[in-house]
């Protein structure tokens, strides 16, 4: 299946020279959805993963698929001040400003495999946070899995030159 037929293009948004990708017509199909999970959880066949860490919000419904498909725990990795228990945090640069990740303190024991997942990769900011953020507690990262990668944004890139594996179904070029 051509998952990039799958998948929204809405230009000019959030800004004028910006084409958004939207999976959510993905999501709405059922054998789309079915083939990007298969696809993502294919790499770690026989490889020992005990959680999935998906990054807000589309990670987790790419991370949770996944981790059942798996039949591992996830994680979910939030936006500052949304997570009711003890948390810690990673701070990363926006084009104007910073913002942070956070996930339940408790919520990855050290030495656990974690593949990350999110939708897709652009700057890489976001997922480069989440990498450092779960190695502080003591994840090792098998892999990190997006459906759409971005590559003239340099975010794959950023991520492999960390030593990371990188997973992504379909490019795009521009942004």
């Amino acid at each position: 299946m051509n998952l990039k037929t799958a998948i929204r293009s809405i230009p000019d948004y959030p800004k004028k020279g910006i084409v958004f990708r939207d999976i959510t017509t993905l999501l709405g199909n059922p054998r789309a959805f079915r083939a990007t999970v298969d696809a993502l959880v294919l790499p770690y066949a026989g490889v020992r993963i005990d959680k999935v860490a998906g990054i807000e919000a589309r990670g987790f419904i790419l991370g949770g698929a996944i981790a059942h498909q798996l039949s591992v725990g996830f994680v979910p990795i939030r936006k500052k001040g949304k997570l009711p228990h003890a948390v810690i945090g990673e701070d990363y640069d926006l084009e104007y400003g910073t913002d942070r990740v956070e996930i339940h303190a408790d919520a990855v024991k050290p030495g656990e495999n974690v593949v990350l997942v999110d939708d897709l990769i652009a700057t890489g900011g976001t997922a480069f946070a989440a990498i450092k953020l779960l190695e502080r507690v003591g994840a090792k990262i098998v892999g990190c899995a997006f459906v759409i990668d971005l590559p003239d944004l340099g975010g794959a890139d950023k991520i492999r030159a960390l030593g990371k594996d990188v997973t992504a179904l379909v490019s795009f070029a521009g942004h």
